[in-house]
């Protein structure tokens, strides 16, 4: 799990992303399993974007290996009434954007692509944080003499 610090700056990212693109009209970045990590889209449900997301992430991760393209790097849909366009976000996140049919695609791409970048730096330094094993304790004092020497319980494994 991504710390709140983390999820914080992932969501300041997408709101000044929404800033600089005026007709975007929603962001989200999520877990490559589809956990929402962070999200600004209004009107829509992200939880259910986010796994829509991954389910085309994984089609998409299949379409490139079959082919000979290389690993997963963006996904452009286009529907009647706009773009839904998802770029790689490090090793475990995706960024999937919102536009209106107007957005100017190049732009889009851009954009969405150095957000990309800048959103899984973020959330793949917190995992390399969060996984990496805690120092090793300090040991106890020794015990004053006279003291019982008790085993703690211990839980089976």
């Amino acid at each position: 799990m991504v710390p709140e610090a983390e999820v914080r700056d992932v969501l300041d990212e997408l709101q000044r992303l929404r800033a600089r693109v005026p007709l975007l009209s929603g962001a989200l970045a999520a877990s490559t399993d589809g956990l929402v990590l962070a999200h600004d889209t209004p009107g829509v449900e992200a939880e259910g974007v986010a796994a829509l997301t991954a389910a085309a992430l994984g089609v998409s991760i299949r379409m490139t290996d079959a082919t000979g393209r290389g690993g997963f790097r963006e996904l452009l849909v286009r529907g009647g009434n706009g773009y839904i366009a998802a770029y790689a976000a490090g090793s475990s996140a995706v960024l999937t954007l919102l536009a209106e049919d107007r957005i100017n695609v190049g732009r889009l791409h851009l954009e969405g692509r150095r957000s990309g970048t800048r959103i899984g730096e973020l959330v793949d330094a917190a995992l390399e944080r969060v996984e990496r094993p805690a120092p090793a304790s300090r040991s106890l004092p020794p015990r004053p003499s006279g003291t019982p020497d008790r085993a703690l319980p211990q839980r089976p494994t």
